[in-house]
């Protein structure tokens, strides 16, 4: 299979946060963040491998600021990395606040997908092609990531 520039599956998502996102501190529920993350994540595995796919797993998701009813969310997601059958997705998460003209970074986070075929069963991905200097470094950076989590994986099995 031909590698696939990370560009051609990049997407970038904006999301306006409306009192239904809120709870009663008038700030955006994690959960309704972690939402649009995963939704941004899913349109680039999705476009990176022209089939359908699944979440399976998400990295630690920390929020490191609040974001509140009003405000915009621009999130970016772009393929890091693919192996076999699994691709890591990362997405950036920032808050915009449009009365003062204002931007803050809200959450970073790394997703693991995988493509299915006709049957619902794991398929082969063709592999992403890394070209800027920062796509290279992310592409680098996922493999040591991927390596652990399979590290960790292999760990919890001997552990049951």
């Amino acid at each position: 299979m031909e590698a696939k520039p990370v560009s051609e599956s990049a997407v970038t998502m904006t999301e306006l946060v409306l009192p239904s996102h809120t709870n009663s501190l008038q700030s955006a529920f994690g959960g309704v963040i972690m939402s649009w993350i995963d939704i941004a994540a899913a349109i680039a595995a999705q476009r990176h491998s022209s089939r359908p796919v699944v979440t399976a797993s998400i990295d630690a998701l920390n929020f490191i600021a609040p974001v509140y009813v009003g405000w915009v969310v621009n999130l970016r997601a772009s393929v890091n990395f693919v192996s076999k059958t699994s691709m890591e997705v990362g997405v950036r998460a920032d808050a915009e606040n449009p009365i003062e003209g204002k931007t803050f970074h809200i959450a970073s986070a790394y997703l693991t997908f995988v493509a299915l075929d006709n049957y619902g069963k794991p398929m082969a991905i063709r592999p992403v092609s890394p070209e800027t200097d920062a796509e290279k470094r992310r592409f680098s950076e996922a493999q040591a990531r991927r390596k652990l989590r399979l590290q960790s994986r292999s760990t919890k099995t001997r552990a049951t």
